[in-house]
């Protein structure tokens, strides 16, 4: 990823509505009755945050006051959100420009790439592993650093990345996303709000509220990235953006089920079944029937966490066959689908 040119700024737009049923057209295999809704064009943007699947790690309020630096470490596999509730700092990571962050604003470090917090430029910044902090469980910490100067609030989230999904768009972000407060992100800081009012108390539920919020904000300033950065348009997310190939993606997302051929997704769009196979490839960087199949595993992981059979999980996604499902698990996946039913890590 080149340094410098990945830093995203953004105002991020309000929630755009989503079809809940599928597209279709008279006689195509949903068997549904044509209506507004199983025409309404898909929404590429929520196609692909569909994805992005989280589970909170670790979360800490800090009070800080001038002259203050923090240094945190790298967390592979994870996302680093930071929430400023009051002050500001200054955040600076490898690969892209130092931000000034202020009060209402939001920043990620998508790849859990180490980095610094400093109340200004060239402040001692130890690490942040090594300075005092009161826990109050092992998911939740509250830090107090600094000088005694102006005071700056922070939350923080380190937010594990769940799925080789999640992990599919998170490979794509920049190394830093910033959402800075104005008038055009009430919608974003109405969540802030409630992030500085659970974490100035935390009271009883409050670290379920805080993990939940830190989901939910992750997730905004992904999309206010998806919906406003050129950058976002390449690879399969530009696929997603694409009239043709983006309703085949999202005919591939709601119906997973279905035995999709090359010929039968080609005739939903409509093209020509050798012209859709060579854009399909072109724009997402795999066939058609591989990126089904792909769809398919990532599904089928989710299901078989979730207590499912394999026999099940196998016939509620299309395979008639048990063992031709656990082989393109295994296959896409890296490990067994028992594997998986038994607790064991998913590689990465």
């Amino acid at each position: 990823m080149p340094p410098g040119d990945r830093t995203f700024h953004a105002h991020p737009s309000p929630i755009r509505a989503r079809s809940s049923r599928p597209i279709g057209r008279p006689g195509c295999h949903t068997g549904d009755v044509e209506t507004p809704w199983s025409v309404a064009p898909p929404d590429p943007l929520g196609e692909a945050l569909h994805h992005l699947r989280l589970v909170g790690t670790f979360y800490c309020r800090s009070e800080l006051t001038a002259p203050w630096g923090l240094t945190l470490p790298p967390m592979p596999g994870h996302l680093w959100l930071h929430v400023v509730t009051a002050g500001g700092c200054r955040l600076e990571t490898d690969g892209a420009e130092a931000v000034q962050l202020r009060a209402g604003d939001v920043a990620l470090v998508p790849h859990g790439d180490g980095h610094r917090l400093r109340s200004a430029p060239g402040t001692i910044a130890p690490s942040v592993m090594d300075l005092p902090q009161t826990f109050t469980n092992d998911r939740y910490a509250q830090l107090r650093h600094g000088s005694g100067g102006a005071p700056t609030t922070l939350v923080c989230a380190a937010v594990q990345v769940d799925t080789p999904g999640a992990r599919d768009l998170v490979e794509l972000l920049p190394p830093l996303l910033h959402v800075g407060a104005s008038p055009r992100t009430e919608w974003m800081r109405a969540t802030l709000r409630l992030v500085a009012a659970e974490a100035e108390e935390l009271r009883p539920g409050g670290e379920a509220v805080l993990t939940r919020l830190a989901d939910v904000l992750v997730i905004q300033v992904v999309r206010s990235w998806l919906e406003t950065d050129p950058a976002a348009r390449t690879g399969w997310l530009g696929a997603l953006a694409d009239p043709r190939i983006g309703r085949a993606i999202t005919l591939i997302h709601r119906d997973p089920a279905h035995p999709w051929t090359v010929a039968s997704l080609a005739a939903e769009i409509p093209m020509s079944r050798s012209a859709f196979a060579a854009r399909f490839t072109e724009m997402v960087g795999e066939p058609a029937l591989a990126y089904l199949t792909r769809r398919r595993m990532h599904l089928a992981l989710d299901r078989l966490r979730g207590g499912g059979g394999v026999a099940e999980v196998a016939g509620g996604l299309g395979y008639r066959s048990e063992a031709a499902f656990s082989r393109a698990f295994t296959r896409v996946i890296g490990t067994t689908p028992g594997a998986v039913r038994r607790g064991a890590p998913v590689p990465r």
